[in-house]
């Protein structure tokens, strides 16, 4: 009766250290979707930057194309 009772005891301590993995790695993606997103965010205001800096320049190449 000892050894089927030392299997389960293993059997649930395996399945709790998988439990606690498993929450470590499920906050540890939240944190990563959180970092991307802000990111992402940065990224857009970065190219509305240069899209905003990049307008006058091109309105002076037009002009000296023209001539």
């Amino acid at each position: 009766m000892l050894w089927p009772m030392l299997a389960v005891a293993l059997a649930f301590c395996g399945i709790a250290v998988l439990g606690v993995l498993a929450a470590r790695v499920f906050t540890e993606v939240r944190r990563l979707a959180g970092q991307v997103a802000e990111t992402s965010e940065r990224i857009e205001r970065a190219a509305g930057d240069l899209e905003r800096a990049a307008t006058p320049l091109a309105a002076r190449a037009e002009t000296f194309r023209a001539d």
